[in-house]
This record gives structure tokens, sequence and C-alpha cells, in this order.
């Protein structure tokens, strides 16, 4: 049995995680969450699996909350709510899907703990990868991806030897405006920018895959999950978004994992390995019905946020953590209608120009860049 403990719950990998644990009651229980503001469905998923420990975001709704369950369920909140739900003692595997850096201290402590890592939160490794490898190699915990992408790296390179890699392709639908220029991306709206062709996500990671930094954010992730050099990883436009991720070997051969694009495949793998289990619910690919796949070079002139992130991830020492930082603050602007579409990248480059980067960054130190590049972004706006 898999005990697991789900932050953000109330997400879009969240609730997806709900539906394989209702798929496989025999083999998943779910005992502890955490969640933000929305406390409507907080109650649905409390009355239906009971967790031991709900941890959300304000003490009001955490108070109130208890006056409404039994009380052999624990209601905690904040940050320290959200080590706690990290770290319960009956959880044996953590799946983090929170958006954003809020997601790495509790990431730490659940490594420190012991816990078995499913690790949907990208921001963690962006911020602080040389941390949490560190942290996981000492305490030898797994950290298992759930990213559709390095869930396909992950599962390419089942019973191979890293020795034998040449290259890892991570491959890209495009975004929202793929098949816009940089001069129509003026004039683009939210809700546009929200209508993503291929896959249903989160408002945060939409945006992200329309800026491409969805894509550089993964780059630098897989930096760190497979041990290998930026100029190893590359991005390809893939529309179809049906070839999740490819490895190349030096032998000339690659191997792909392919799939319909459904977040439930690689969150269920992640909590299953080394192990597979049914997935009735999940269409089949049919690649007679698809007929064709297309791929396309990556231009960074046009999506200058991948670009950024790779010079960030080269860069290294506190420069990803600016990144993360100035990408969300922006990112958060543009979703409340502050700034154009256009102006996230402009935002975002402006303060990596600005930033004097600290190498071998602790994890105070971490905390204190991320804080004071949001409010370098907020005097920019």
């Amino acid at each position: 049995m898999k005990y697991i403990s789900l932050l953000g719950a109330t997400g879009s990998i969240g609730t997806q995680t709900l539906d394989l644990i209702r798929e496989h009651p025999e083999q998943f229980q779910l005992v502890a969450i955490s969640a933000g503001r929305n406390i409507a469905l907080v109650r649905k998923i409390v009355s239906e699996f009971h967790p031991k420990l709900v941890s959300v975001q304000t003490k009001e709704d955490c108070e109130t909350l208890r006056t409404e369950f039994p009380s052999d369920i624990t209601f905690v909140h904040g940050d320290e709510g959200l080590v706690e739900a990290a770290v319960h003692e009956q959880a044996n595997i953590v799946l983090n899907s929170v958006i954003g850096s809020v997601g790495l201290y509790p990431t730490l402590k659940a490594i420190e703990a012991g816990k078995k890592i499913a690790i949907a939160n990208k921001e963690t490794l962006v911020t602080a990868g040389h941390l949490v490898m560190a942290a996981a190699k000492e305490n030898k915990v797994d950290i298992l991806p759930v990213d559709s992408e390095h869930s396909a790296i992950f599962q390419c390179l089942q019973g191979e030897d890293m020795k034998e890699v040449s290259k890892l392709l991570i491959t890209a639908s495009g975004g929202s405006f793929r098949d816009l220029t940089r001069k129509e991306l003026e004039f683009v709206t939210l809700e546009q920018a929200l209508n993503h062709p291929n896959w249903s996500m989160g408002s945060k990671i939409t945006i992200d895959s329309a800026t491409m930094m969805n894509k550089g954010l993964e780059v630098i992730e897989a930096h760190w999950l497979f041990d290998l050099p930026y100029d190893k990883i590359d991005v390809l436009l893939h529309r179809e978004s049906i070839i999740h991720s490819l490895v190349e070997f030096h032998d000339s051969s690659v191997i792909a994992q392919l799939g319909t694009p459904d977040m439930r495949v690689p969150i269920q793998y992640a909590l299953t390995y080394p192990e597979r289990l049914p997935l009735d619910s999940a269409k089949r690919l049919n690649l007679v019905e698809v007929g064709r796949l297309h791929f396309e070079k990556m231009d960074m002139d046009r999506y200058r946020c991948l670009y950024y992130s790779y010079e960030a991830g080269k860069r290294g020492g506190t420069m990803p953590t600016v990144l993360n930082a100035a990408n969300e603050a922006a990112v958060n602007a543009f979703l409340e209608r502050k700034i154009p579409f256009i102006r996230i990248e402009e935002l975002i480059e402006r303060t990596l120009e600005g930033h004097d980067v600290i190498d071998n960054p602790d994890l105070s130190t971490i905390q204190d860049v991320d804080l004071e590049t949001r409010r370098y972004v907020h005097t920019l706006l």
C-alpha cells in the first residue's frame, strides 16, 4: 500500500492524483493533504478520503474546518502546516504538486524524514537543485519525476547506463501562441494565453507554456534529475504532444516515450515505480488516427524565456533562483492584468541583468534572493 501525502491537492496535478486514488483504492491511501484557498474543494476531498492531516493556507480556514469535521482529523495551516503534511509519519511517498518556490522547504524536510518524493513542483529543483539532490543522496531517497517530459526520459533510461547517453531531447508543444510572431504577441489577451492547444493545466503553468518558460524550467530540472550538462539537453518543438521526450545514445540509437496527453499516466508511474498499474480511464494512443508527427527546431529569438533559462542554468549559483522568482512575479502580474503578455519576458531579462550572482548558495541565501527578486520586480511594475 502506498500512503500518500499530497501537497497541492486542489490543483490540476492534485485533482488528477485523486482520480488515480479513486481508481486504485487497493493500492493507494491518502493520509495527508495541503491546499490553498479552495476550501469548498478541500471539504469534498476530506469528506471523501478522510486524510489524517489537512493543511490550508490561512488560520481562519483552518479553524473553520476544524469545527466541521471529526476530531480525529488534524487541521493545520501556513508554511508550518505545509511541512507537517510533507513529513506525516504515515506517508511513505510525498507528491509535491504545489505551484512555485514554496514547495522547496517542505521537499527538503520530507527528504530528511526519509520520504520518497514524487516531484511535480519543478521550481524546487530550479531554485535549489544542488541542495535537493545532495539531500536525496545523503538520505538515500528517490526523487521520481512527475512532469510528463521528465517521466518520459526516466522511463527511456530504465536499464540503461547514463555513461552511454549522448543527449536528452525534451519536447515542447509551443503553447498557446506558437503560430504568432513576436509583433503579434503584443496584442494577445489573458484569455487567449490560457487556451492551451493540447494540455489542461493550471493558469500559471499554462502561461509559462505560452512564454516557453515552462520548458526552460524543465531544462534546468532535467540537468539536476539526470546529472547531465546543458549542452546535452535540447528542446524540440513537437505540436502534437505525442512524443513526450527522447533519449539519444552514443551508438546513435534513440528511445522515445509516447502517449496521449494525459498527466495521470506519469503521475501514476511515479507513484507505482518500478511497477505499472492498469489505467483503464486513459485514452489509448492510436498512431493511425494521429497520422503524422511534426517537429521543428526551437527559435531562441522567438522564445526568449527559453534562452534566459539556458543562460541562467549554465551560470548557476543564485541565477536560476532569480529566473524563477522573477517569472513568478511577472506571470502573477499578467494574470492580474497589470502588464501585457510580452512584458513578462522583459521583466525577467531586466531582473537577471541586474543580479550579482552568489555561488553555492545555502537555503537561507536562496530564500533571501527569492524574496529580494520579487520585491525588485514589483518596483519595476
